[in-house]
């Protein structure tokens, strides 16, 4: 007698941020989930608005005592 033979299905690994995403439609409402993820896109801007900052003011500083800039 022979085994049958085994069928491999192709299924995706769940990942965390889809884990993540289930969880939250499950609890919130659609209106809070756009609002929750609206304040995260503006967190992510702000903190890439003050690098920004940061680095334009390091090139002024470095322009205005003549000293060379790093690369």
């Amino acid at each position: 007698m022979q085994a049958a033979p085994l069928r491999a299905t192709a299924r995706p690994i769940p990942s965390v941020s889809g884990a993540l995403r289930a969880v939250e439609a499950v609890l919130m409402s659609g209106g809070q989930r756009t609002a929750r993820r609206n304040a995260w896109t503006s967190v992510l801007e702000d903190r890439r608005r003050a690098k920004d900052r940061h680095e334009a003011q390091y090139v002024l500083e470095a322009a205005a005592t003549g000293r060379p800039q790093a690369t």
